[in-house]
């Protein structure tokens, strides 16, 4: 006889580590987003005075020396740093370091849409100025974008599944849903998962804003990203790292950790319509979102608050706004659909984890953040942002939008803990 299927195992979120451009940890983050306060500046890491764009969101103050040593950073691309840095705050956070847990069981995903693009700009130009000599030993190693999830399990000696996300601005959505299913499934006991980016670099912010996807408001940075306002005019550049720990819940529960959330639905889907821009009609966005309701067992009257992928482009926050109208109906109205990017600009491939995190941190504070920067109302994008100022209200469940580049959609759907 066939046994039954067993039911999927309950996965807790017990542990979380961010550095981003409004603080480098958890609290300082968690306050300058309720605070509303703007992580954009003019751009300090190189001279953009050839560029379009001479400002972005980039990581203030961070010291790479309080979690590696100072040979390590010298080894690390700047986007290794930040996820080095979130990991061992969210791996302390959660007490696993004194966890009797098998390091079998325990893995790693931190995604990264571009990987160490500054080390690859760097190299290649001693390539071209210098010649093949010059080419630093450590390239390779810098450069690749999976050396974040390996330098992490080899500091803890995690020895769990071990990998890579790359899918754009959708990277460390996949990375946490990816370690979600894992545990479900019983591949593994605990998931060290998230996000980490480091683009703010000549080539990058160059390509952007040649193909029309940055905000040029060069004169008022602070104000530059604006989701949902009638006057956007694209996303502004961001940089940081957030990881999250993601445990089985009864394992969670009998080693003592604090519980923050419960993540229980992920949904992934394609557009399959083009490279950079959204099916108008957000059909791909609508479908990530049931699935990720679909999966968790989770009602459209139950969900309270969106932070949208929410980017400040023309076309991307109306694809988005008619989504969740076509998947909430009049729940739509009811909900909070806000965009944290209005503060912290857009951090590509780190942006999925991050912003799960606020959905988490949202649900267990009873605050809702705040989309800055709301001027002009858009009548395609009339759906509550909780504009200019945070909301403070009791939330059940949250959903966390990101979509990337080449069409790619993911939802994940967390709920609060009683």
């Amino acid at each position: 006889m066939t046994p039954p299927p067993r039911s999927p195992r309950r996965v807790a979120v017990t542990g979380m580590g961010l550095v981003t451009p409004v603080g480098n940890d958890v609290a300082s983050t968690w306050a300058a987003l309720v605070a509303g306060e703007s992580g954009a500046g003019p751009i300090t890491k190189f001279d953009s005075a050839q560029l379009p764009v001479h400002f972005a969101c980039e990581v203030k103050g961070y010291d790479p020396l309080q979690y590696i040593e100072k040979k390590e950073a010298r080894r690390y691309d700047l986007f290794s740093q930040f996820a080095m840095g979130a990991a061992v705050q969210a791996v302390r956070d959660a007490c696993l370091e004194k966890s009797p847990l098998d390091p079998k069981r325990i893995g790693v995903i931190i995604g990264s849409g571009t990987g160490g693009i500054a080390t690859f700009e760097e190299n290649m130009r001693a390539f071209i100025e210098k010649g093949p000599s010059r080419v630093s030993p450590f390239f390779v190693p810098m450069f690749m974008a999976n050396v974040a999830s390996a330098i992490v399990s080899m500091r803890f000696g995690f020895q769990g599944p071990c990998y890579c996300t790359v899918s754009a601005c959708a990277s460390s959505g996949h990375a946490l849903g990816d370690a979600f299913d894992l545990i479900r499934e019983n591949k593994a006991d605990v998931m060290v998962a998230g996000g980490s980016e480091a683009a703010i670099t000549p080539l990058a912010l160059a390509s952007f804003a040649n193909m029309k996807a940055l905000s040029e408001r060069n004169d008022d940075p602070q104000t530059a990203s604006r989701p949902f306002d009638k006057d956007r005019d694209g996303f502004v550049m961001g940089d940081g790292a957030a990881v999250v720990i993601l445990e089985e819940w009864e394992r969670a529960k009998s080693r003592g950790a604090t519980i923050v959330a419960e993540i229980v639905g992920y949904g992934a889907t394609a557009d399959a319509h083009h490279i950079t821009a959204p099916a108008p009609d957000g059909s791909g966005a609508q479908e990530a979102m049931r699935l990720a309701m679909s999966s968790g067992g989770i009602r459209p009257d139950e969900v309270g608050y969106i932070n949208a992928h929410g980017t400040s482009t023309p076309h991307g926050d109306a694809a988005e706004t008619a989504a969740v109208k076509a998947v909430f109906g009049a729940q739509a109205r009811k909900l909070i659909f806000g965009s944290t990017k209005s503060m912290t600009g857009h951090l590509l491939g780190a942006a999925g984890a991050f912003e799960f995190a606020i959905c988490a941190l949202a649900l267990k504070n009873g605050v809702i953040p705040p989309t800055i920067n709301q001027f002009n109302a858009d009548p395609a994008c009339d759906l509550d942002s909780a504009p200019n100022h945070a909301v403070k209200r009791q939330v059940d469940v949250a959903l966390s939008n990101s979509f990337g580049f080449g069409g790619h959609n993911v939802t994940l759907a967390v709920r609060r803990v009683a």
